[in-house]
């Protein structure tokens, strides 16, 4: 396996200087909130603290059996106090006072359930522990069935096929599927809630206090590539349309919204009573919301013909291109296209992979096991009083630390296409090309030789080879992609998983410098709301981190991988129908 090579930018010593402007970007991730401060005119991240929703570490209201992950807003709530007063505590006392604007992006679709007040159900004494009366979280399949009969009604019903800037396939992951399964399955929430929202919309309205569900500033970004929303057909699919998909939808539209904002817009400005909780002055810009993988991609420095790849337990594939590239096309098989939905003016193009770092986190888990079941009882059994035994619990978690990067180090070590298997990532179903939730993985090929680390490797190769596949469907649709910018924890710390990647894509791969890119574009936003900027591009040019590094592909890797992806390909054709039965 090839080293990367090390890049560097100096700063841009052109750059006006104003010490006095500092940002905050709130990354809401799927296990915990960051909050970054930035300086606004040089991009500089001077610190950052992390919470952990409480409830969601402890399991509550989840169900992964049944593919169901709900979160409570008071993690959401809790979490952002503690991170923005956690980051502002690591800087001295006036660094608060510094403060102009805040930008926040979410996981999404994560819709929720809210009253005439805006308020979340579960945020009311009488819903307080249903998991219906929450945010649904992005990985939530619950609503697989659901998503099955909009796309059907969508290509049958003789109107307007309201999937075809979603890539043509709408997805259980998302907004309407989502709603349509909590409206059926509890009468409770289906009579409490006046309407729904997006998390990325409703952290910026709950700190302005614009909380009301038909006055607070959409997300573009959230409504288009999630909601079927569109300019062309008057904003949300019609009222005909969703009461023939099901009668219990009647209504909804009108409480839901006709526009939408792009995220270089202000939601609103800083209560005075949210600026007391957080420690900062009241007033203060609030950008509009995002979800975080195009807020990453800004943070990434995308710009036309760059693929922006958000790499994290699943991936975000994005791209942004100019209106008449497209020439009126609608690309297929992806998540969506939007006008604004990343950077505004431009066409925001997206597209992933429902688990990626989650395929490697289940491996692990699976080779835990026997330490997490097996180990325990041998130690009971020894006798609990035994000294040498005391401290298994830590050395348990030391093993379990360590598991995949042992496994990265000894699967780089086996030649590409050496290891005899060949394995699908379809894990948590398909996102792109084609959405299909009802789709497994799999592994073929498995012998009594095979190997853990040869094991490994194939997943690894497998998720290589699901994003190879986005690459073909953007190339397939004449979009070209000239660079590919990775993002996040596996881009950062995984050096066999990028060059495998570099290999099968067979381009080279920029690492994007910040640890924190979807806080940073969101920092970028925060800072255009707060008219430092009068545009993203311009908050991308000052504030952006560069690249730390670069992977290049191995040409003659390169050239077994298009063998085997070749193989991928033809499995996946030949499975496919037998993965969704079982």
């Amino acid at each position: 396996m090839s080293s990367p090579e090390i890049l560097s930018r100096s700063p841009d010593q052109s750059r006006p200087l104003n010490s006095q402007a500092l940002v905050i970007g709130v990354d809401y991730g799927t296990d915990s909130v960051r909050s970054v401060v930035v300086d606004a005119q040089t991009g500089q991240e001077l610190a950052s603290a992390v919470a952990h929703y409480r409830r969601w570490a402890q399991g509550l209201y989840c169900d992964p059996a049944r593919n169901q992950f709900r979160q409570h807003p008071l993690d959401y709530i809790e979490g952002l106090e503690a991170s923005v007063r956690g980051a502002l505590a690591k800087l001295p006392p006036e660094a608060a006072r510094r403060v102009v604007g805040i930008g926040v992006d979410t996981t999404g679709s994560t819709p929720g359930p809210v009253d005439q007040d805006g308020r979340p159900l579960a945020l009311r004494s009488e819903f307080q522990d249903n998991p219906n009366a929450m945010f649904i979280l992005w990985k939530d399949h619950t609503a697989v069935r659901e998503a099955e009969e909009i796309n059907h009604l969508a290509r049958t019903w003789g109107g307007e096929d309201y999937t075809r800037y979603e890539g043509g396939v709408y997805s259980s992951e998302w907004f309407w599927a989502k709603i349509l399964h909590v409206l059926r399955q509890d009468a409770a929430v289906r009579a409490a809630a006046y309407s729904w929202v997006e998390h990325c919309d409703w952290i910026p309205a709950l700190l302005t206090g614009n909380e009301d569900p038909r006055r607070m500033k959409r997300s573009r970004c959230a409504a288009g590539h999630k909601a079927m929303w569109h300019p062309s057909w008057g904003g949300l699919p019609s009222e005909t349309f969703l009461t023939r998909l099901d009668p219990v939808l009647a209504g909804l539209r009108g409480r839901l919204y006709e526009e939408t904002y792009t995220s270089d817009e202000k939601a609103g400005n800083l209560t005075a009573d949210w600026a007391k909780r957080l420690g900062l002055q009241p007033g203060i810009a609030v950008a509009v919301g995002a979800l975080d993988a195009h807020m990453g991609a800004v943070g990434g420095e995308i710009g036309p013909g760059a693929l922006v790849k958000i790499m994290g337990t699943s991936t975000c594939d994005v791209m942004v291109v100019d209106d008449t590239e497209l020439g009126g096309r609608q690309i297929g098989g992806i998540c969506g296209q939007v006008n604004g939905s990343v950077i505004p003016g431009l066409v925001g193009l997206e597209a992933g992979q429902s688990a990626y770092g989650d395929v490697y986190a289940w491996f692990k888990e699976i080779l835990s096991w026997p330490l997490e079941t097996v180990l325990p009882e041998v130690l009971a059994a020894d006798g609990a009083a035994c000294e040498e035994h005391k401290d298994y619990k830590r050395l348990q978690e030391e093993v379990e630390g360590r598991i995949l990067e042992r496994l990265s180090s000894e699967a780089a070590n086996i030649p590409a296409g050496e290891t005899g298997l060949l394995a699908l990532d379809w894990l948590n179903g398909r996102r792109s090309p084609w959405a299909d939730q009802t789709l497994k993985g799999a592994i073929v090929g498995l012998t009594l030789g095979t190997t853990a680390p040869k094991l490994f490797r194939a997943l690894v190769e497998a998720t290589a080879f699901g994003s190879k596949a986005i690459v073909d469907r953007f190339a397939a649709e004449g979009v070209e992609i000239r660079q590919v910018i990775a993002l996040g924890g596996i881009a950062k710390r995984n050096d066999f998983v990028m060059q495998v990647n570099a290999d099968v894509l067979n381009m080279p791969i920029k690492v994007a410098t910040s640890d924190q890119t979807c806080a940073l574009g969101a920092a970028m936003f925060a800072a255009t709301a707060a008219g430092i900027y009068p545009s993203v591009a311009q908050a991308q040019a000052a504030m952006g981190s560069g690249f730390s590094k670069v992977y290049l592909p191995d040409p003659k890797n390169a050239a077994k991988y298009q063998q085997l992806y070749s193989e991928y390909l033809a499995l996946g054709q030949a499975l496919e129908s037998q993965l969704r039965r079982l």
